[in-house]
């Protein structure tokens, strides 16, 4: 059965049981700040556990992409020297929001499994919660094993602890007991020879889980506490992947047309075959894991980045080239040649690969190629630390360094260390890293109280495009400590007209007025598990009573101005650039917007005065806000308005016109363009392969610009002597200020000729070397053209010049190729340990490097040193 035969028929299954089957929601998650990335099939439908939100359909069945880099069984490290475990994988899941609880969820299972799929049921393990002994005192699942017992004998029901059969979602929030169902693909002999339930959950590679049903029955409290839910849901996960692996009758994931496409494309363009090398096997199955990783990522709109969930993606990407790199030799890029094999095998599932196929070739090559050259930088660093490196053993704390500052992965420290005869100091650089995490842990660590509830309110209402004052009772509030922000409270009301962050667009600010006058700032807006928060440094004093909620107008009239740009430079991207233009991402503040965009090149200067010209027009034309709120998604479509791949959106949506610009948008907006006023380009440039970023002002800002402007031009007309070309002027002294340039380097080179016979007369000899260390008044070139020259008439020569340039030291040193290979001098070396006299450092290679330093005073004490490197 094919991989795609297995997915529909998994769907129709539960299509025909009345369940709404709904697309894969994007990876990157937006409003969620407990994850950077979907984990699990249950991620996107958090609100609705939470009950913070209503499904249209209280049954509903998908197939979800989720990401994992951490947690059981899924350390990034770990991934690919096992068969069935991923970074990406499949998650078909199906749920139920308060309808269907236990005997339908494990009924539904079975027949699915037994009688759809055909599984042998004498292959099939399941597993229900044995109950804990622990503070939480709970019962075993007694309720599910007496389901099972319906359709599976008694010894194959197996009892599972907490750690395995109790499923929680994080430190707080719903959880329940969980029935997993193993699968046994050993061969007949194995069977035999071991009983099949003494391998589940032992991470045998043919006895696997392939299907968790969760019982939602159970809240998590702060204090670790728990209470009985409502509402009881389910929430299932059935490893796609594995199905397939059990379904197409293979032992391995990788050996799954899922797979094979791209193990196949990777042995053409490396010339290896996957089956034969155990380390070229790791890495073929690597590459093949993270490339499907690393290309849902950038379709959803996460670009690899040095932070969040950016990081998480360059890290995941940046191993596969390294494995390629080391273990199938390939020293340029290749993986990008893959995402075509991708897209021709899932494309029809995920639309999203094809339509940014283009996109996430261009990334990823590019990424490629900077990593390669990280790899080539670090194999120069590590030869260095190998030249300095007495004894066998390699410090830790210098691997950590290449590790850190320059991405220097450590396995392939060790793998060439023990190349050369080296050994690593593993604990030193364990230490270290565990130092970091320490350090990173503890800025990022929060605590969150549990809910205060005041009044049961079942939707908050946002009344923020209307108003931007409302009278509001204060329904729950929790605290929240961290060590960046201290102390924190986040208070949510039965009405706001406080705008949450979303959509690239800033949270409102503003404050709350009681009757008493007493007023509390409101600091930032945002919104998690579809709950509008809002945040303050103090609760206010009568929680009980009406608040006056109010906006901060200026900050949100010149938000509004910069969010209705963003439309209209879309817009105009695609009329001046072409239709190919799409937007990756925006940030939308009161003082400036950010927008990023697909295009292939630099846009040039007419380029940029075109856009300008086209938005400023819309401003100049007035044209009014045109608002659609709770359409049908396919009609806004149908009418023209533009939607973005990587966003969530529901059944019906608000659509934002401003003449020919329709857009999905729930952001705010000025109610005509000529609000705007104006529509100033400050800077364009690069982000990433392919996508362009465009910073701009609207406003008040585009006044300040021009009046910072005119007055840098009339104080350099000032110094100009208010000549009536200041242009003009310049031009004539950056001419002069070159020919005197050039004039004072032809000088310095007379210098260095005439200087270098008084050089030579002061060398010293010293145990055979010709060695001078001496202050020069040149500059960096002319001290290397003397070293060289002195250097091309003798072949035991050891200089140390120094001079000082604008308050700056730089030493230069000089050896004869000759002693670096008969003394084993090495002037890069010299140059590092002798720079901290000058408060500096440096290096080169080993016959000619350079340090530089803050400190001109240690000079003297530096070339006083460099006779001890003769001794």
């Amino acid at each position: 059965m094919k991989s795609q035969d297995i997915r529909s028929k998994f769907l129709s299954f539960f299509e025909e049981k009345k369940h709404s089957i709904v697309q894969s929601a994007p990876m990157v998650l937006k409003d969620d700040p407990t994850l950077l990335f979907v984990n699990s099939g249950m991620a996107p439908f958090k609100e609705y556990f939470l009950g913070n939100a209503q499904p249209k359909n209280n049954r509903i069945a998908d197939s979800q992409k989720c990401l994992r880099v951490s947690g059981k069984h899924n350390d990034l490290e770990e991934v690919g020297y096992d068969t069935y475990h991923h970074t990406l994988f499949e998650m078909l899941g199906n749920w139920s929001f308060g309808d269907y609880f236990k005997k339908e969820a494990i009924a539904w299972a079975w027949e699915l499994l037994t009688e759809v799929y055909g599984i042998d049921k004498d292959i099939l393990y399941v597993t229900v919660f044995e109950g804990s002994d622990d503070a939480d005192k709970l019962p075993m699942d007694t309720e599910a094993f007496d389901f099972w017992k319906e359709f599976i004998s008694e010894d194959r029901i197996l009892k599972g602890n907490k750690k395995d059969n109790f499923w929680e979602m994080g430190d707080q929030g719903p959880c329940g007991p969980c029935s997993e169902i193993h699968v046994d693909i050993r061969s007949a002999e194995e069977k035999a020879k071991v009983d099949g339930k003494n391998l589940v959950n032992m991470d045998h590679p043919q006895v696997v889980e392939i299907w968790n049903l969760v019982f939602m029955q159970y809240n998590r409290k702060a204090n670790g506490s728990l209470e009985n839910l409502p509402d009881k849901h389910i929430d299932t996960g059935m490893g796609f992947e594995r199905l397939c692996m059990v379904l197409q009758g293979v032992q391995s994931n990788y050996d799954t047309d899922v797979f094979t496409p791209i193990i196949r494309e990777i042995e053409t363009i490396t010339g290896k075959d996957y089956g034969k090398n155990q380390e070229a096997d790791v890495a073929i199955r690597v590459i093949s894991d993270h490339v499907r990783a690393v290309a849902f990522s950038i379709a959803d709109g996460q670009l690899p980045s040095n932070t969040g969930a950016g990081y998480v993606i360059r890290r995941i990407l940046r191993r596969a080239v390294r494995y390629g790199f080391t273990f199938l030799d390939k020293k340029e890029p290749f993986i990008y040649r893959l995402v075509g094999v991708l897209s021709n095998k899932m494309g029809t599932a995920f639309p999203e690969l094809k339509a940014q196929k283009q996109l996430i070739e261009n990334v990823i090559k590019e990424e490629e190629q900077s990593f390669l050259k990280t790899l080539d930088q670090g194999l120069i660093l590590l030869n260095r630390i190998v030249d300095e490196t007495k004894g066998d053993r390699v410090s830790g704390e210098k691997a950590f360094e290449l590790y850190d500052t320059y991405g220097f992965p450590i396995d392939l420290t060790a793998l060439i260390l023990s190349e050369k005869g080296l050994k690593l100091d593993e604990k030193g650089f364990d230490e270290h890293l565990q130092k970091q995490k320490n350090r990173s842990r503890a800025a990022s660590k929060m605590s969150t109280e549990d809910w205060t509830i005041l009044n049961d309110d079942d939707e908050e209402e946002f009344i923020g495009y209307d108003t931007l004052e409302a009278n509001v009772k204060l329904t729950r509030y929790r605290k929240v400590t961290s060590k960046k922000d201290g102390d924190m409270y986040q208070l949510v009301f039965n009405l706001t007209p406080f705008y949450p962050e979303g959509g690239g667009q800033v949270g409102d600010k503003g404050y709350l007025e009681d009757t008493h006058g007493d007023v509390v700032y409101i600091l930032d807006t945002k919104k998690e598990n579809n709950v509008i928060i809002h945040f303050t440094k103090n609760l206010p004093k009568h929680l009980n009573e009406t608040f006056k909620a109010v906006v901060d107008a200026k900050q949100r009239y010149r938000t509004e101005c910069n969010h209705t740009a963003t439309h209209l430079l879309h817009q105009a991207l695609r009329e001046v650039l072409g239709e190919h233009v799409e937007q990756k991402g925006s940030a939308v503040h009161s003082k400036y917007l950010r927008f990023d965009f697909s295009h292939f090149s630099k846009l040039t200067v007419e380029q940029l005065r075109d856009v300008e010209n086209f938005v400023n027009r819309r401003i100049d034309g007035k044209l009014p806000l045109i608002e659609k709120r709770n359409i049908p998604k396919e009609e806004a479509i149908a009418e023209g308005a533009m939607s973005l791949f990587g966003e969530k959106y529901g059944d019906t949506v608000r659509a934002i016109r401003f003449g020919k610009s329709i857009e999905l948008c729930g952001g705010t907006h000025v109610k005509n363009t000529a609000d705007i006023w104006h529509f100033k380009i400050v800077s364009e440039g690069a982000v990433a392969a392919g996508i362009r970023r465009i910073e701009a002002i609207t406003n008040d800002a585009v006044k300040d610009f021009y009046f910072e402007n005119n007055r840098a031009y009339f104080e350099m007309k000032d110094l100009l002597n208010n000549t009536k070309e200041p242009v003009k002027a310049l031009q004539n002294l950056q001419d002069e200020n070159a020919n005197l340039k050039k004039q004072i380097e032809a000088l310095l080179k007379d210098k260095a000729k005439n200087i270098k016979g008084e050089l030579k007369s002061e060398l010293q000899d010293i145990n055979g070397i010709q060695f001078l260390a001496k202050k020069l008044d040149l500059d960096a070139s002319g001290i290397k053209d003397v070293a060289f020259e002195l250097g091309s008439q003798f072949d035991n020569l050891f200089l140390l010049f120094a001079t000082e340039q604008n308050g700056k030291a730089l030493l230069s040193c000089y050896i004869s190729k000759e002693l670096v290979a008969s003394k084993g001098l090495n002037a890069g070396q010299v140059v590092r340990e002798l720079g901290k006299y000058i408060q500096g450092g440096g290096g080169g290679q080993p016959f000619f490097a350079t340090a530089g330093g803050k400190n001109p005073d240690g000079i003297s004490e530096a070339l006083e040193k460099a006779k001890g490197y003769l001794n």
